[in-house]
This record gives C-alpha cells, sequence and structure tokens, in this order.
C-alpha cells in the first residue's frame, strides 16, 4: 500500500473480505456514477433520480437489516458504506441514510411482523423510497417536544402539526411520522403517499446537501389506516433507540468527507507549482497534510471500534454521541484546511472540495448538534444531566 493513502495504518487488515467487498463494490458506484455528475445537481439544487436505480443495483439499501430483502450486513460494512457515499457526496449519503437507517430501521426496530412484510421488501429494492419525520420547526435539538398531534377516530388516527427538516420527505412513498396522543406518548406513523392533508414543501436556499430535498410538512386532518401505526413504538424513549441505533454511521459520513477532501488536496499539492516547485513540498502545506492524515487515521480507527461494539451488541448512545461529536469537529477542521490548500481551485464546486466544505456544515449539525452530543457524553460520565427542560411523558 502506498503512505499515500488515507489507510496509514493499514486498517484493511481488520476488516473482513465481505467487508472489503462491500466497500470496493460503493467505492466503484461512487467512481462511476456519483462524482462524474453530482456536481451539476448540487449547483442546481436538483435531487439525482436517475442514481436511485443505479444504487438499487449495488444492493446495500436496508444495510443491517436481516431478511425482508436487506442485505444484513454488519455494522462496520454499514459504516463503509456510509463512508463510501459521503466520500462522493454528502446529499447522496444523506438519502440513504435517512431511507436505509431512519426509515427502514424505524419499521425494522418497531414495527410489528406484518409491518416489516408490508413495507421492507420494495424499500430494499428501492422500489418505494423512505422518509423521517421527527424534527419541527420549534423543535430541533429538545425533538422530544415534539407538538405534532394524533388522535383515534375509529379504523384511523388522525395527524395534525408540523415537521421541518424531513430528508425525502417531498419524494417519499413512506413518512414516519411521529406524533404525541393524547396521553402524552409519542407514536410512529406511517404516511402512504398521496394521503389526503399531507402537504411537502422542498426547502430552497440550502447552502449545503444542495442536492437532497430536505422538506417542511404540513400534516392537516391526516388520516392513517390503524394499522400503519408501528405496534412497537409506545414512547420516545422508543425512538431514541433507532436514533442511537443509526448515530454512528454519522461519524463515519464526517470521515467520508475527510477522507474525500484529504485526496483532494494532497492530488492538488503535488500537481500545483508555485514559486518553481509543487506546493506538497513547502513545509506550511506538509504540516496541513500530516495533522488531516493524523485525525483521519485515529477517527478510521474509532470507527472500527465503534462498529465492532455495535456489532457485539455493545455499543451505547453515549459511545455514538462521542464519535459523531469528535468526528464532525475534526472532518469539519480537515475539510476546512483542504479547502486551504487548494486556494482559488478550492471555491469552485469543479473541485469537488467546496462541496464537501459546504456539506461538512450540515453534518456537523444534524442528527444531534455538536453541543447536544457533548451533554450526552458528559451525562453518562458524571451521572449528572444538564440536559434540562425534558417533557414527563407517560407509558
Amino acid at each position: 500500500m502506498s503512505k499515500s493513502s488515507p489507510d496509514f495504518y493499514d486498517l484493511e487488515e481488520l476488516l473482513e473480505p465481505e467487508e472489503i467487498e462491500i466497500r470496493d463494490r460503493v467505492r466503484a458506484f461512487c467512481d462511476k456514477e456519483v462524482i462524474p455528475r453530482i456536481n451539476e445537481y448540487w449547483e442546481r439544487a436538483e435531487f439525482p433520480f436517475e442514481l436511485v436505480p443505479k444504487l438499487a443495483e449495488i444492493g446495500i439499501a436496508g444495510g443491517t437489516i436481516e431478511g425482508y430483502g436487506c442485505p444484513g450486513m454488519s455494522n462496520v460494512s454499514a459504516g463503509l458504506v456510509a463512508a463510501e457515499l459521503a466520500r462522493a457526496d454528502g446529499s447522496v449519503g444523506t438519502f440513504n441514510g435517512v431511507h436505509s437507517f431512519l426509515a427502514m430501521q424505524s419499521i425494522a426496530i418497531l414495527g410489528d411482523e406484518e409491518q416489516r412484510e408490508r413495507y421492507l421488501p420494495a424499500m430494499a429494492r428501492l422500489e418505494k423510497v423512505g422518509a423521517f419525520g421527527l424534527t419541527e420547526p420549534a423543535h430541533g435539538s429538545d425533538a422530544v417536544g415534539l407538538e405534532t398531534s394524533v388522535r383515534r377516530d375509529g379504523d384511523f388516527y388522525v395527524l395534525n402539526g408540523q415537521k421541518k427538516w424531513i430528508g425525502n420527505g417531498t419524494i417519499a412513498d413512506h413518512v414516519l411520522i411521529w406524533a404525541r396522543g393524547e396521553d402524552g406518548a409519542v407514536g410512529g406513523y406511517v404516511v402512504d403517499k398521496g394521503t389526503p392533508g399531507y402537504e411537502a414543501r422542498v426547502m430552497t436556499g440550502k447552502t449545503a446537501l444542495r442536492a437532497v430535498w430536505q422538506a417542511e410538512i404540513t400534516l392537516t386532518d391526516v388520516r392513517v389506516p390503524a394499522e400503519n401505526r408501528l405496534a412497537n413504538c409506545h414512547s420516545f424513549k422508543d425512538v431514541s433507540t433507532v436514533l442511537d441505533r443509526t448515530r454512528y454511521t454519522v461519524a463515519w459520513r464526517a470521515l467520508g468527507l475527510a477522507t474525500a477532501s484529504y485526496e483532494l488536496a494532497l492530488a492538488h499539492a503535488l500537481r500545483r507549482e508555485q514559486f518553481g516547485q509543487p506546493i506538497a513540498g513547502y513545509q506550511l502545506v506538509q504540516d496541513k497534510l500530516a495533522r488531516m492524515l493524523a485525525e483521519i487515521t485515529a477517527m478510521q480507527l474509532m470507527c472500527w471500534r465503534l462498529s465492532k461494539l455495535a456489532d457485539a451488541g455493545r455499543m451505547t448512545a453515549a459511545m455514538a454521541s462521542l464519535a459523531k461529536m469528535n468526528h464532525a469537529a475534526e472532518a469539519r477542521t480537515i475539510v476546512a484546511d483542504a479547502r486551504d490548500i487548494l486556494g482559488g481551485d478550492g471555491i469552485l464546486i469543479d473541485h469537488h472540495v467546496a462541496r464537501h466544505h459546504a456539506d461538512m456544515e450540515a453534518v456537523f449539525t444534524f442528527e444531534g448538534t455538536d453541543s447536544v452530543q457533548a451533554l450526552i457524553v458528559g451525562r453518562e460520565i458524571t451521572g449528572l444531566s444538564a440536559i434540562s427542560g425534558r417533557r414527563p411523558e407517560r407509558r
């Protein structure tokens, strides 16, 4: 292995053959299908619908879910997939993260057998797309305080409320809406495409993840059949179970963005000549590259260990939060340094780093801000909660 590779500590030796195969399959797909065309979609803020059937062909939808046509991959494999997609493009990575992890995992973990059979096979084939409707205009970090309401009406549940920042919300066939019942408990309800009263608008003006569509959703007396209520969701604690199980993949996605930016910066530094030699030969550039590689190496090892713990059923919410907190911050610095190394070219999307630089700002925030992740870890290590204002919930 060349030591210019970002796998400086030969992490590949820790991977199983099937994990390497999945990683290489996704990387080949990204190099052929995503990287050559994604800039035009990103610049126009358009979703690349043409990539969805191509994504279906590589058989990764559903991630770690076993059965129902899903690949049943290890958590390490799922992390590698998340990293490779993000290495190519944050928007494509977000589309898969919402569909395969948040939406499909919610059904797999909190649905009953009939619901899993009804929804997951078509979603695994990407014939049907999923979305995850938790965040609201007034409730982001304090999602537990969600105000979307639900009441029973005969054989239906009736939903009213608003959601915001819902990835895939305008294109999804099945949108999981989390709502609070009259007893105060939170439940999950699958709203199928075309249901009257469901209105979704693509959010515009984004400066990050421009090639994936987030939605503002309005629910007005949306009637959902009783059989669409996730059978095993009884409280917000159950929703948190899904979030805890999927958050580790965001750490891998931060690693993917950092890896791409490092590779692009190194290649640029080796070919770009100033003052008579490649800029890679100057001390300030080498110092940046060395520190970028050191952080990427630490991130790789942390991601691998976290996923192995997940495979063993030993990953905790705080462990996932620690990785997300650390990796998002470190990747943010790495991407910024890569943009600096590219100089003026670093703000042109033709060189890709500008896109990664913008997208990293979203990754730094979503699925739990830096501050919230720190408080989750802080609660674990001190035994004291610094998160206040939680609404009591009856089960």
